[in-house]
């Protein structure tokens, strides 16, 4: 299993939650080397507070062998041909070490945070991928451009606005799922998927994966180097006692994502569709602070992988080591010790 991380990674526990702020940018080289140096397969970066592909563009520049990716890019509110510019020029600046990973988001933010119409995500993913694909295909290899969809009427390249062909025009997309209709359309033209963290291995393994198998029957594809990069919950830390403090958290979490309407067929399938709605009537109320206790230690450890640091590696490698290619993961960093503990954790899971 290859190990993934987000920046930044002394504040908070990857996987979590979103960065409470921006990031520190003119820190991320040296962050970006500090990654690279612990052994880490890839860096990756999510749209939050910060332009991703600005993020990964800097850390490109500081680093030789580390894969980057966005994990993920919101794809819907720009166009596929600025997203293939984006990836093409992040593609030209790492040597080929950049994935584009895509998520749709759902409904309120598209029409109420970017201002946009919304249109069913699994037709107009599958097309705007299929967009970006025949642009870059456009400026390697000179093919015609006549993409003609529903969503996208795209045909015009002039040379002036054409940057051309590159070493390494094969950039990898990823597509960020829940459902099944999303990991059929990967299936069909991903290149990998990105689960959310609160799809279970159990979850992966019985609903996603079969839905991406699915997918790539249907346009026949082969699917041997498809991936699976996971962003699983996880509560750790160096002792019981500063656990138990970790575990406040992500239960707090797990029952923010069960109240959330786009994430309920993945607690449907554990038989907690009824929790869902429950929690889902606490938001509505904004009684965040009840909701926690609504999730007990059976649901905690069945979305969560919970331990301290000695135990937490193998935790991981038993749950996804099926299931996933890539794992993001990291502990917080604050001394020279830290860092060390966190190379072992590293090379315990890439010798699983």
């Amino acid at each position: 299993m290859k190990l993934e991380t987000l920046l930044p990674l002394g504040k908070v526990d990857p996987g979590l939650r979103a960065p409470e702020k921006a990031l520190e940018i003119a820190k991320v080289a040296s962050d970006a080397k500090i990654v690279e140096e612990l052994g880490y397969d890839s860096l990756m970066v999510e749209e939050t507070k910060d332009d991703p592909f600005i993020v990964m563009a800097l850390a490109a520049q500081a680093t030789t062998t580390l894969q980057l990716g966005t994990a993920v890019a919101i794809a819907f509110p720009r166009s596929p041909t600025i997203t293939a510019m984006s990836a093409w020029t992040l593609s030209r600046l790492s040597g080929g070490r950049f994935t584009l990973g895509l998520g749709t988001q759902v409904k309120g933010h598209i029409e109420r945070r970017y201002g946009m119409p919304w249109h069913p995500a699994g037709p107009w993913i599958r097309e705007y991928i299929s967009a970006v694909r025949a642009i870059w295909d456009c400026w390697q290899n000179g093919t015609a451009l006549d993409i003609r969809g529903e969503h996208y009427n795209i045909n015009l390249m002039v040379p002036l606005f054409n940057p051309g062909p590159i070493d390494f025009p094969v950039i990898p997309i990823h597509l960020a799922a829940v459902n099944t209709v999303l990991c059929q359309v990967a299936g069909e033209v991903a290149d990998g998927i990105r689960p959310h963290p609160v799809c279970s291995a159990e979850y992966i393994e019985k609903v996603m994966l079969p839905s991406v198998r699915e997918g790539a029957a249907k346009s026949g594809r082969d699917l041997k180097d498809f991936k699976v990069s996971i962003k699983p919950l996880i509560a750790t830390a160096p002792d019981e006692e500063q656990l138990q403090k970790k575990i406040v958290d992500v239960r707090a979490r797990v029952a923010f994502y069960a109240s959330t309407p786009a994430y309920a067929a993945a607690f449907e399938f554990h038989g907690l569709g009824d929790l869902a709605s429950r929690l889902k009537i606490l938001s509505k109320e904004q009684r965040w602070e009840e909701m926690p206790a609504f999730i007990d230690d059976d649901v905690l450890n069945l979305f969560a992988t919970v331990g301290t640091f000695d135990v937490i590696g193998d935790k991981l490698i038993a749950r996804y080591g099926k299931v996933a290619t890539n794992a993001e993961f990291s502990i917080p960093i604050s001394s020279e010790a830290d860092m060390d503990t966190l190379r072992g954790l590293i090379r315990k899971i890439h010798a699983a």
